[in-house]
């Protein structure tokens, strides 16, 4: 199934709220003919915007690549939360990896939001950042583990910007009674998604890189230097760097066997009176729920609710699709009952079996980074810095990602629909219990 058409029209962003509040970039040419350059990205998301990026402003020769438009997969369709840490605790990691690295690993997260805060500032783009994720829990069997993490993150790594929020407390912040306590992280925020990955396609233009859309990429040939073909042409590249993620298919089946696809779908509301929206997120923060299937929400500039949730069984979307993030929505804020949903779209993400990023050197000219498993507005800019620095010579701290064992999901790239079947069931049943 060809994730990149199966659920898109060719060369068309979604019919989200975010395309209908971007602003603009006029379409870029498709590669037609043959191209030399020092780096070819591939992908222009988060992770290939970023690595585009911040080679050119090293001096290097950069071709980005893109099948669709700029930003038209999860880069352009997600909730905008931009997280701290990993996509696992702290507590997790420290079993995987060990202390040591678990503890680099924080690090890398923090510098991956400031990684997007110093983006935003050096290059001036609009996406409405705003501080501060609340994580709200949905089970009180589960408190004293929320509380105990908030607890280590102060002690053991020295993060203060966390707090632990009593029910009581949260009640006040959330307008929904089906949360019974959680944290509230000033240190992460939340933006407009499209925006962002538009405001990085600017500087990239600035900077010098070439791009090219609707420029599918059907082969990498390696070597050195590595050959990159499209239907309309070809790139000749000392290295390449991919970042495709959700939608990569087939294209490197070692990346494929470790990242899955799956998708999500989100609602925006008609715009909401003052009132209502300081009602339902008083302090106008993002907010992520503590479902496996997670429930990920906060409210848009103009004081829509965009909701996002709904579990996938499959890589098509539903024609339902209102209806799928709109039953989570109603079970968290059933006063939204009567708003109108003015958008309703879906999107396609990378995960990976232990939600951990699988940044991997293909061959020696030839880096991927992707399976940012829902957390990757932040991590996915900083590893667009990464490759940038590995390309550069100076590999170590790429490494330290890339030493993050990720396995193969069982069967391969080859059972995924069946297999991404099984895991949602389970995962479904799993939140109800």
């Amino acid at each position: 199934m060809d994730l990149l058409t199966v659920n898109d029209r060719a060369g068309e962003y979604p019919a989200s709220y975010y395309t209908a509040s971007a602003q603009p970039l006029d379409k870029f040419p498709a590669l037609s003919g043959d191209e030399t350059c020092d780096v070819c990205v591939i992908g222009a998301g988060y992770t290939g915007l970023s690595t585009a990026l911040h080679l050119a402003e090293r001096g290097y020769d950069v071709i980005l690549l893109e099948a669709q438009r700029l930003g038209f997969g999860a880069s352009g369709r997600n909730g905008g939360q931009v997280g701290s840490g990993q996509r696992v605790e702290q507590d997790d990691l420290e079993k995987m990896v060990g202390k040591d690295h678990a503890h680099a690993l924080w690090d890398m997260g923090e510098e991956s939001k400031s990684t997007v805060r110093e983006l935003i500032t050096k290059h001036d783009i609009d996406c409405g950042y705003k501080p501060g994720v609340l994580h709200a829990e949905l089970k009180r069997k589960h408190l004293h583990h929320t509380q105990a993490y908030v607890e280590k993150l102060q002690t053991e790594y020295g993060y203060e910007q966390i707090e632990y929020m009593e029910e009581a407390t949260l009640r006040q912040a959330v307008g929904s009674e089906a949360y019974c306590g959680g944290s509230m992280d000033w240190g992460a925020g939340h933006l407009h998604p499209l925006n962002f990955a538009l405001g990085l396609a600017r500087a990239c233009v600035s900077a010098g890189v070439r791009i090219f859309e609707e420029t599918r990429v059907t082969s990498i040939k390696r070597g050195e230097p590595a050959e990159v073909s499209s239907e309309g042409g070809k790139v000749t590249a000392k290295f390449v760097a991919l970042g495709a993620n959700g939608y990569l298919g087939n294209l490197e089946p070692e990346v494929a066997a470790r990242v899955m696809p799956i998708n999500n779908f989100i609602v925006a509301t008609e715009p909401l009176d003052e009132d209502m929206a300081r009602n339902l997120i008083r302090d106008d923060v993002a907010i992520a729920d503590s479902k496996f299937v997670v429930n990920y929400f906060r409210l848009s500039e103009d004081n829509r609710m965009l909701f996002g949730g709904g579990e996938s069984y499959g890589y098509k979307f539903p024609k339902n699709l209102a209806e799928k993030a709109r039953k989570p929505m109603l079970e968290i804020y059933p006063q939204l009952a009567d708003a109108r949903i003015d958008f309703a779209w879906g999107g396609t993400l990378g995960i990976t079996m232990n939600r951990m990023p699988d940044f991997r050197r293909l061959t020696p000219n030839i880096l991927s980074a992707s399976g940012y498993s829902g957390h990757g507005v932040a991590m996915a800019a900083l590893a667009g810095k990464l490759m940038a620095e590995a390309i550069s010579g100076t590999a170590e701290r790429f490494d330290i990602m890339a030493n993050v064992p990720t396995s193969r999901f069982p069967g391969g790239a080859s059972v995924r629909t069946p297999l991404l079947i099984l895991a949602m069931l389970w995962f479904s049943l799993r939140d109800r219990m």
